[in-house]
């Protein structure tokens, strides 16, 4: 082995089974092999033919596709977050749980230097008998998991939980939290049928991970990052959005018409989540909101 070869790492990406976890986590991959890093990418078979296009060093960045298996109360055929609604979701991370020994077969054959994961919380413990390294690697930005270095549970009151942890910096910004903000802090504590919460989850992973990272900047986050790195003791990597090249295509010719027709202040892009559920009269006002400005939009 060359010593050129002798630095390069090799690496496995093990995220939840989203597509808004798996498409944050192949930038990164694409990141990494642009270094000449190798990167092995563990998913769900049927999403591997939505994300072939997002690969861009097909020669250094492999998917290996998984079974998940079917449980009590999961829609036939069941994947991705995609296939199930929210109260469902339960039945899937169920079943992600019991794809375990499928990614323990995986990685003992690969054996890589580090494995990045987030929502499995038994991967630390995975990676280590395995003599790989575990990074948790967040699509939550920094601030978001700042507030939560603390305990929370399902009985506590409105108020203490928006008590900030001790030490959280620019308390001023936990003043301005909403009834429907309280109410999905509130949901991450829920069971979901699976034994362990969202919020164990993610402080378990965290909590036995090796070193953790976030998509952000110094700059933007920075004493958000700190306060973490200080509450669990343990190294904190910031990779920035890690977003993707701009690909040179031609766009279709009536979205170029479009466009060109609308000058760079009097566009605005209305861009909505997957998991995003809007009641009807929310929708509606947003929507006609936008129209009454007069403005062109674009929907999304």
């Amino acid at each position: 082995m060359s010593s050129s070869d002798s630095t390069k790492l090799y690496v496995t990406m093990f995220p939840w089974v989203g597509f808004g976890h798996f498409i944050p986590y192949l930038y990164l991959s694409n990141k990494l092999a642009e270094r000449g890093h190798r990167v092995s990418f563990l998913l769900p078979k049927g999403a591997q033919a939505k994300l072939h296009k997002l690969n861009h060093y097909p020669d250094l960045i492999h998917f290996y596709p998984l079974l998940i298996p079917h449980v009590d109360g999961l829609p036939p055929g069941a994947e991705t977050a995609s296939d199930v609604p929210y109260s469902l979701l339960g039945y899937l991370m169920m079943a992600f749980d019991q794809t375990q020994d499928q990614v323990k077969t995986i990685l003992t054959s690969l054996k890589p230097d580090f494995v990045f994961f987030d929502l499995s919380h038994w991967m630390p413990a995975l990676a280590h008998l395995l003599g790989s390294k575990a990074i948790y690697y967040s699509i939550i930005s920094g601030v978001s998991l700042a507030s939560i270095c603390k305990k929370v549970t399902k009985d506590m009151t409105n108020e203490e939980l928006l008590q900030p942890p001790p030490g959280y910096p620019c308390l001023s910004e936990l003043l301005i939290n909403k009834e429907f903000e309280i109410a999905q802090l509130k949901g991450i504590v829920e069971d979901m049928g699976t034994g362990m919460s969202l919020y164990l989850r993610t402080i378990t992973g965290m909590t036995e991970s090796d070193a953790m990272a976030f998509r952000t900047y110094n700059e933007l986050e920075g004493p958000y990052c700190d306060y973490i790195r200080q509450h669990y003791a343990k190294p904190v990597l910031l990779t920035g959005p890690v977003m993707p090249q701009t690909l040179e295509t031609k766009l279709d010719e009536r979205w170029a018409n479009w466009l060109s027709n609308s000058s760079k202040e009097m566009l605005c892009i209305a861009h909505l989540g997957a998991k995003l559920k809007y009641q009807r009269n929310s929708f509606r006002s947003c929507f006609w909101g936008l129209s009454y400005v007069g403005n062109r939009f674009w929907w999304l």
